[in-house]
């Protein structure tokens, strides 16, 4: 990663992880005195946020390392494995959520529980945390997109996921406080089902990166036309990639005359290399194996 997208994404995480201190805080205190369930598991889900934030900030720093003889394509692949375990983490607390949220609805509406609804601060923290969620949304989405990587596109993502949660959050304490009891800790399930959703997105998109799955129809017509268009080359036979981190490794095997000499194939090769580091931004290596075109 070159040091600009290592500093935008830092500032992300940065960015990300203070708002999420001073909310984790702010939601689970509020939440508390307030006395609202829904508020409440959305302190949680923010504490659960400022923890694997400090962890994706460790990873981000860790795929900065270069190459070594172990690693030889560097350890950019380590932004996958931080929004693996963000993915992780979301899918627990939305699991620990919604059955704390769905045991206090069971109690209320089988007469066990008492709920008087919640105070009126909690719906303005609930209503603040929305308005910030989304500026922090757009804000991390584009660092995300600018810069490839993975984690803050997760992290993105995951501040997406808390607009829908705080909205239901608002929804359920407003419910709450005109005589609804049982809707407050119901909000906090669908807050808890809002966040399952964003864990599983999360956990596919990084399974996916370290699995190898890279674009397929639209990166293999790029490849083909630019490897075609270099002087020399008859046929394109084989075209693999591999993701390391947001950017791409390109195995090709091309064809050309049986007739040239070995240094005259290694001089093409060469120029498809070039060509497609040069016209693919993600690309960053290209191993090219040439061989005989078959005759027509």
């Amino acid at each position: 990663m070159s040091d600009r997208n290592h500093r935008k994404s830092m500032l992300a995480v940065n960015v990300g992880l203070i708002s999420n201190v001073l909310l984790a805080a702010l939601k689970t205190a509020i939440g508390i005195v307030g006395n609202s369930p829904a508020l409440l598991a959305d302190g949680i889900n923010s504490t659960s946020d400022t923890a694997y934030y400090v962890v994706v900030a460790i990873f981000v720093r860790l795929a900065r390392k270069p190459a070594d003889e172990k690693h030889p394509y560097g350890h950019q692949q380590l932004e996958s494995i931080a929004a693996l375990i963000v993915g992780s983490f979301v899918i627990t607390t939305a699991v620990a959520i919604f059955w704390n949220s769905i045991s206090s609805v069971y109690d209320l509406l089988s007469g066990r529980g008492e709920f008087a609804g919640a105070m009126p601060v909690a719906l303005w923290v609930a209503l603040s945390t929305v308005v910030l969620k989304i500026l922090l949304t757009y804000f991390t989405l584009q660092i995300g997109k600018d810069t490839g990587n993975s984690a803050v596109a997760a992290l993105a993502y995951d501040h997406r996921n808390d607009v829908f949660s705080a909205l239901a959050a608002s929804v359920g304490i407003l419910l709450g406080r005109v005589g609804y009891a049982w809707v407050d800790p119901l909000a906090g399930a669908l807050v808890a089902l809002v966040i399952l959703r964003t864990g599983i997105e999360i956990l596919r998109e990084s399974s996916a990166d370290l699995m190898d799955d890279v674009p397929g129809r639209p990166l293999n017509r790029q490849i083909i036309e630019i490897t075609e268009g270099v002087a020399g080359v008859r046929q394109v036979d084989e075209i693999r990639a591999h993701r390391f981190g947001p950017y791409l490794t390109v195995n090709i095997t091309i064809g050309i005359d049986g007739d040239l000499t070995v240094s005259a194939g290694d001089e093409i090769a060469s120029k498809v290399e070039r060509a497609l580091i040069a016209k693919l931004d993600l690309v960053r290596n290209v191993h090219v194996h040439f061989h005989p075109a078959r005759r027509s």
